[in-house]
């Protein structure tokens, strides 16, 4: 314990210390950086205004060293809301100064959020002329969740880096571990973060370089790097009409097994694949113009070590008779999984086989309100195996309340009451989340059934959750939306409601 807290310490005083080195100007210049670099920031009413405000200090503090302009870094927001909203476009400040004041003035909109419907909009509005992005330089997007959204995500994100955008991903919750680390660029150790929001400035630095690896400008560079392939990219330097591009790679300790790709003279980027793991590549990109000399570049890759799966095994889906059980990666030299389960304590155990392809399964016929062992072995075609195990929790039976409803108590006052959920209830936690002004959440004894809801106000529509807490996890919540009719004169000040 001591020796966590002497660690934390220790990265917190190297935080502090460099944050003083900026404020006093003497923040490493970041030179011949180029690219459009985008923030998707969660801006809906899941984050709290503390939240919000400490994710604004930690994009001011990640951009601080940029130098922004035309031929330098520009940058742009998108909010993540029930609709998604610019901040501001590209090239509207092109200033250290400039930048840093719009994101200290920026508000949070609350809202839903449509994580899926921002990442579209990114798609087709941001990255195009008429929000100031350049076509010839590269792009970056840089994610910042709670871990938590309500749309889908995977198929807007993958065409986003379908066009060649890089995606850096910060997870200030819990969030998916498979759903963010296929939505980040690859490798996700390099790409995907997992950090206490007040833990963010530990993580500035190694995210910065990796940006800056990215749009340093005029140089062939590697991304998505995997055990047997990487994504080769370099700046736009020819077009079809003056030439093509040779690509020349081989592995440094075996020069004899060049190979040469040619490619057009319009493109900007190659997937080089049926590569080595672990292996050090030597590429060199040779500019074939018809029209002057242009030099070739050079860079060393090495990639990946083997999958090896399972890595993670991750449990979701929770229901009292059933759960499914997620495992990651899934390489093509395993065979076949066996997923083995029983309750604990116990020695039984039951085995389900499934297909080396798959990466989950759902176990059911379970039994409610009981801790599971869950072991994953994958059976590799070569005869090894590897195991990992996770314990699991089905939830209590009809482990939701029932009957929410309302009765008026007054000016802007509703009383909230419910009748009690089955099983062994610790508690209840009720959410009201306001049209105008923000959230609540209050936590109640099991014995409470209750709660006033104050400072509703007139005219507007709210959403009041309610949600039974067990021992292993909580229950499933059940929501209704009341409208506050506006206050006449012939009502006086007593609200009108309606559910």
């Amino acid at each position: 314990m001591f020796a966590r807290t002497a660690l934390q310490l220790a990265l917190w005083l190297q935080v502090a210390l460099g944050q003083s080195i900026s404020k006093k100007g003497l923040l490493p210049f970041v030179p011949d950086s180029e690219g459009d670099l985008l923030f998707l920031l969660d801006s809906s009413g899941s984050v709290s205004y503390y939240e919000f405000s400490r994710i604004k200090e930690f994009i001011r503090d990640l951009l601080r060293p940029f130098t922004f302009g035309p031929s330098d870094v520009q940058t742009s927001i998108i909010h993540i809301s029930t609709v998604p909203a610019m901040e501001f476009p590209f090239d509207r400040y092109l200033s250290t100064g400039a930048v840093q004041q719009a994101i200290r003035d920026m508000q949070q909109l609350m809202g839903d959020t449509n994580t899926g419907k921002a990442l579209s909009y990114a798609k087709e509005k941001f990255f195009t002329d008429e929000a100031g992005a350049r076509a010839e330089v590269p792009k970056v997007l840089v994610w910042v969740t709670d871990g938590f959204s309500t749309d889908d995500i995977s198929q807007p994100m993958q065409l986003l880096k379908d066009m060649g955008v890089t995606v850096f991903i910060v997870s200030t919750g819990r969030g998916n571990y498979l759903e963010l680390s296929a939505a980040s660029s690859q490798p996700p150790e390099t790409h995907l973060h997992f950090v206490d929001v007040d833990d963010l400035p530990i993580i500035t630095k190694e995210l910065r370089d990796a940006i800056i690896d990215v749009i340093r400008a005029k140089r062939l560079r590697a991304v998505d790097i995997t055990s047997t392939s990487f994504r080769l990219m370099w700046p736009r330097l020819l077009s079809s009409d003056t030439g093509h591009y040779m690509v020349e790679f081989a592995p440094t300790d075996d020069p004899g097994r060049k190979l040469a790709k040619q490619v057009s003279g319009d493109h900007t980027g190659l997937l080089l694949s049926n590569l080595s793991p672990e292996t050090t590549y030597e590429v060199v990109l040779i500019p074939e113009s018809n029209v002057h000399y242009i030099a070739p570049q050079t860079t060393r890759v090495t990639t990946l070590e083997e999958e090896i799966s399972p890595a993670q095994v991750l449990i979701s889906e929770s229901k009292p008779h059933s759960f499914r059980v997620s495992w990651s990666p899934t390489p093509d030299s395993v065979g076949s999984y066996q997923v083995l389960y029983g309750p604990l304590p116990g020695n039984s155990a039951k085995l389900l086989e499934v297909d080396g392809a798959r990466n989950s399964t759902v176990l059911e016929n379970l039994a409610p309100n009981t801790t599971y062992l869950v072991t994953v072995v994958a059976l590799y075609k070569s005869g090894k195996e590897k195991a990992l195990s996770a314990k699991a929790c089905t939830q209590e039976e009809s482990s939701k309340v029932r009957h929410l409803r309302f009765e008026d108590m007054g000016p802007n006052t509703l009383k909230a009451s419910w009748d009690s959920a089955d099983g062994s209830v610790l508690g209840y936690r009720v959410r009201c989340r306001r049209q105008t002004g923000p959230s609540s959440l209050f936590s109640v004894s099991p014995q409470i059934h209750s709660v006033l809801l104050t400072d509703l106000a007139s005219g507007s529509t709210n959403q009041v959750c309610v949600r039974p807490v067990y021992k292993n996890q909580a229950g499933k919540r059940l929501c209704r939306v009341v409208h506050m009719q506006p206050v006449t004169a012939a009502q006086g000040y007593k609200p009108r409601w309606r559910a």
